[in-house]
């Protein structure tokens, strides 16, 4: 079992020496840079709706089903990288590495059906890096290697963020020093980071106590069975995925259990708590509106929640309609098999305005 582990260890570290590591203090505020992308397969052509920066490419890589991206102008050490597939069948897409290329930063992707085969899919992918003690928050991430190092993260409050292995597939994660009133507040999301295999991750549970953020992190293999890997993990409370607030005035999250979790994890920046809304629309599907955020370009985030290796992403493109309002149309989850699951997940939304 070690060998295993020293060989999945080692080939996750082959390819993220691209990877830039920077765990020194710095000066600058919440994010240094950040950049996402919505990216339309079929077409193989950026959504613009959901892309920041404007210029950012998506190059398909070799075998089909992997992807290269570059956000230009958005070089940083360190950060963390989240993606979720964009599909109405069964698909599921994770991180290979992410690093600099000059003032770019690049990202690359692979994307799986149900059954852990390689395969081209739409995507909604998203990168921050941050530096300094927080005006805002509380806010923190964490990249963790397969072993539980921690690789790079980022907390606001200045506490260092820790990764502690458990039963195979299984990561407490602790954000120290993010500190809500509980019992649990904010959101999350989780994103593989495997470049030899299939592998999902998910949040299993989390707390907020006084001290700050604890999390359970699972993840598994394509087959649905626990195994070690590589993660990115990221917390939020009343501000972006990316870490700032105001600007962006514009953004929200909402946990599905399911039903709806309380209210401290259901936000909206312009209507307040509760204000989100999850109607479900068939089986394993869930309409999810957020009033009055929906100012581009923005992004849309999605990671599975609860104990079983179910996995969740998009039906299809989120819209931005009415007053106006993010409309996801429709977050679906699915089992290992790849059929619908009315499996928990957390929704996150924000805008660069």
């Amino acid at each position: 079992m070690k060998r295993t582990l020293f060989r999945l260890a080692a080939a996750v570290a082959a390819t993220l020496a691209l990877v830039t590591v920077s765990t020194a203090p710095s000066q600058a505020a919440v994010p240094d840079r950040k950049g996402w992308v919505l990216y339309n397969a079929p077409a193989a052509s950026i959504v613009g709706f959901g892309t920041w920066p404007a210029a950012t490419t998506v190059t398909p890589l070799a075998p089909a089903g992997r992807y290269q991206v570059r956000f230009p102008g958005q070089a940083a050490s360190g950060g963390v990288v989240h993606v979720t597939a964009v599909n109405s069948v069964p698909h599921w897409c994770q991180v290979e590495a992410w690093g600099i290329s000059l003032s770019d930063e690049i990202v690359n992707l692979r994307c799986y059906k149900a059954g852990g085969v390689l395969d081209p899919t739409s995507f909604s992918a998203f990168f921050t890096s941050a530096s300094g003690l927080g005006g805002f928050g509380p806010y923190g991430y964490a990249f963790s290697s397969a072993t539980g190092t921690v690789v790079n993260q980022y907390n606001s409050s200045g506490a260092g963020n820790t990764v502690t292995p458990g039963p195979v597939g299984q990561y407490f994660v602790r954000f120290p020093g993010l500190v809500t009133g509980g019992p649990i507040d904010g959101s999350l999301q989780a994103t593989a980071v495997n470049s030899a295999t299939g592998a999902r991750c998910k949040i299993a549970k989390w707390s907020s106590t006084a001290t700050g953020q604890d999390v359970m992190v699972f993840c598994f293999d394509s087959a649905g069975a626990f195994m070690n890997t590589a993660f990115t993990v990221t917390y939020q409370y009343k501000v972006s995925l990316y870490g700032a607030s105001i600007p962006p005035k514009y953004f929200g999250y909402v946990l599905n259990v399911p039903p709806v979790g309380p209210p401290t994890t259901n936000f909206n920046s312009i209507v307040g708590l509760s204000a989100n809304t999850i109607v479900a629309a068939g089986a394993g599907l869930s309409l999810v509106t957020f009033p009055r955020i929906g100012f581009t370009p923005n992004t849309v985030q999605v990671t599975a929640f609860g104990t079983t290796p179910d996995f969740c992403g998009m039906n299809t493109f989120w819209g931005n309609f009415g007053s106006p309002d993010v409309v996801v149309r429709d977050v679906n989850c699915f089992t290992s098999a790849g059929a619908p699951s009315g499996n928990g997940f957390l929704v996150s939304a924000s805008s660069i305005l």
